[in-house]
């Protein structure tokens, strides 16, 4: 259909569409900044979406039965915010969207999770929107199996581009839904052909519907300029049993100048031009001016919702107070009161053991003594349930037959995994785990990056953390990925020693609301060194000290994870010879340095010669080694330099100089 026609066979829905094409036309300009073509071409689709389809409260944006809308192309965010301004949302004033992409406002460039009520997920990066969509419907089928559909019923609703299509991620995360059967996903594909570069065909030949069908959804396609249309998709893809990819075909930029170009992807802001397409719509209002009446038909969308939102509080009402309890205390991110108690009786019983054990088995241990008492944790691996050690036995497996299962065989996706855990926490009522090997952080670290960003509490177990792990070689043998890990702002990295730290990291990485955990577990058995048990969580404080020294406190050793075994053998050589040493153990350095100034001083004190030992590069360390008092010429590394090599685990520290010996030499040479 041409504008004129749409104009003529649907009057009242065409000028609500103008509304957000004009919107994002005026905010662009004024930013002379931004991404005008995907909002003008996809208003249609979410006209519709809004109108017809999506259960939201705009005066409840958190509301827990809410459907999730998700806008994955994230450089088209004028499309959302002018939605939420249209329909209601207290903090999407006319100012804000006057403000687009200006410092203090909240419409930033790309949409930004806790920056925006009704923006679900942070998006931009393409392809992670689809992918955290795959998280929040799991979250969805797990809730309604274990709640009932009285309680938790609802749609997760997604705009894709061509651009989120080709990322490597949307095939892990199609793969995955497709395997799940998530019928309660819809993803409504901007099917514009164009990219920045300009057409996709300069640069892609798939088909992406018979892409979709092979991955086992459901496929469906629609005209994404004509309502009519869109409806009948939507209404079909809703009563799928698949998950459904709906191919809207579109004129990105419609009606501009630059409709069907590269060009119309980007900034729209040229005066005549603009002129000239207000005027093809119909529209005659000033800039930012919204018609009352178009306003109010936007309004009546959320008023709808504030119905269905007050029906589900009557049945809400209707669980006993126990459940009403539970249910909210699960949406708030908050742990049972007798976690604590269950992490002093694993610590406790480590301690008085003694055993020697992987930290990775010693998470399992952890895990199987807090998932029967947290019944959100949902767990998984990418492939590597017995090496990483994230299944319990009472969590059941999670699948098409199993919505009530809580652990998640995610294949050899960890990109997908990690993008689907974000989706998980993003839609609450559970909290998400799983692991991988460290070295596949490399996999993983885009939704990762994001999950700090968010401020979602995502746990990522990543064993096999060093050379330890041995024959291998260099290629899983992480070396540079803790330094990643702790270069990312808002992210807890632990490397406990024993299975006393690690149950410590494990309670903290459960409180956590606002911050992502990362593990880095041992695939080699360490022994037990916190031998005296303490109900303190010494963990909590990121280092302390594990050794005093005897006699005059000449040197302090500093380590972390299965090196802390080795600074305690170097801490016995020197102590053999007189010299006074210290050990501390430092499993998580984030909380090391958010400690105040007295009780950093307090364990590393001015005066003795300084080596840190960890079988990573030294990136990181320098902050404990030559500042907090400390000196350039009283301070040593005893690490790796280069990657490491395929050998048994006792060679490779030998061969790379990662032992007691090489660290007492080290801090003879200082003293």
């Amino acid at each position: 259909m041409d504008i004129q026609t749409l104009r003529t066979a649907h009057p009242d829905h065409w000028m609500r569409a103008a509304a957000i094409r004009t919107l994002t036309l005026d905010a662009v300009a004024a930013a002379n900044s931004g991404h005008s073509g995907m909002p003008m071409g996809m208003a249609d689709v979410a006209t519709v979406l809004f109108e017809k389809h999506l259960k939201f409260d705009p005066k409840a944006p958190r509301w827990a039965d809410r459907d999730r809308f998700i806008l994955s192309a994230g450089h088209g965010s004028m499309l959302i915010y002018s939605l939420l301004y249209l329909t209601g949302y207290a903090d999407m004033t006319i100012e804000q969207i006057k403000h687009f992409r200006q410092w203090g406002a909240i419409t930033a460039g790309h949409p930004e999770y806790g920056h925006v009520s009704g923006v679900e997920t942070t998006t931009g990066p393409l392809g992670q929107g689809i992918a955290n969509s795959v998280g929040f419907a799991i979250a969805e089928e797990n809730l309604r199996a274990r709640w009932g559909s009285k309680v938790q019923d609802h749609y997760t609703y997604v705009i894709a581009g061509d651009g989120c299509l080709m990322e490597g991620v949307s095939q892990e995360a199609i793969g995955l839904a497709g395997k799940l059967q998530l019928s309660r996903l819809i993803v409504m594909w901007d099917n514009n052909g164009i990219t920045i570069d300009g057409k996709v065909s300069m640069s892609d030949v798939t088909d992406q519907r018979a892409r979709f069908a092979a991955s086992g959804w459901n496929v469906l396609h629609c005209d994404g300029h004509d309502p009519v249309d869109i409806d009948r998709a939507l209404t079909a893809a809703k009563k799928s049993d698949k998950p459904t990819l709906i191919d809207c075909k579109t004129h990105i930029a419609l009606g501009h100048a630059a409709q069907d170009t590269s060009k119309g992807h980007g900034a729209l802001t040229d005066p005549a031009q603009m002129k000239a397409v207000k005027e093809l719509y119909g529209w005659t209002s000033e800039p930012f001016v919204i018609p009352a009446a178009i306003k109010a038909q936007w309004e009546a969308f959320g008023l709808r919702g504030g119905v269905a939102h007050a029906e589900w509080e009557a049945r809400f009402a209707a669980l006993s107070p126990a459940k009403q309890a539970e249910f909210k205390r699960i949406f708030a991110g908050d742990v049972v009161a007798k976690l604590p108690a269950i992490i002093r009786g694993v610590k406790k019983a480590a301690s008085e053991a003694g055993a020697k054990l992987a930290t990775r088995s010693a998470s399992e241990k952890v895990l199987a003594a807090v998932n029967p008492i947290l019944p959100e944790t949902i767990g998984g691996s990418a492939d590597l349930t017995g090496s990483v050690n994230t299944k319990t036995a009472d969590l059941g497996v999670f699948s098409a037959e199993d919505r009530k299962g809580r652990y998640i065989y995610y294949g050899i996706r960890e990109h997908g995994m990690a993008s689907a855990m974000n989706g998980m926490a993003l839609h609450g009522g559970v909290r998400p785990y799983s692991g991988t090997f460290m070295c596949f952080t490399d996999y993983a670290r885009p939704a990762m990056r994001l999950s700090a960003l968010m401020g979602i509490p995502v746990v990522y177990v990543m064993t096999h953390d060093s050379i330890g792990l041995g024959e291998d070689g260099p290629t899983h043998q992480p070396v540079e990925h803790l330094a990643i890990s702790r270069a990312t702002p808002n992210t807890y990295v632990f490397r406990p020693a024993d299975l006393v730290e690690t149950a410590e990291a494990w309670e903290i990485a459960l409180t956590s609301k606002k911050t992502p955990s990362v593990l880095a577990l041992s695939r080699q058995n360490l022994p037990t060194v916190r031998k005296v048990h303490t109900n303190t969580n010494l963990v909590a404080k990121g280092a302390y000290v594990l050794e005093e020294a005897v006699g005059k406190r000449q040197v302090i050793l500093m380590a972390t994870g299965s090196e802390v075994e080795i600074a305690l053998k170097a801490r016995d050589l020197l102590q053999a010879e007189g010299i006074g040493t210290r050990v501390v153990s430092v499993p998580s350095m984030e909380l090391f340095a958010a400690q105040d100034e007295a009780y950093r001083r307090k364990v590393l004190p001015p005066g003795p010669v300084r080596v840190a030992i960890e079988a990573g590069v030294r990136q990181g360390w320098d902050r404990w080694l030559l500042g907090e008092r400390g000196r350039d010429g009283k301070a040593d590394f005893v690490g790796m330099s280069s990657f490491g090599a395929s050998a048994p685990m006792e060679r490779l520290y030998k061969e790379f100089g990662i032992t007691a010996e090489n660290a007492v030499a080290k801090v003879k040479a200082l003293l």
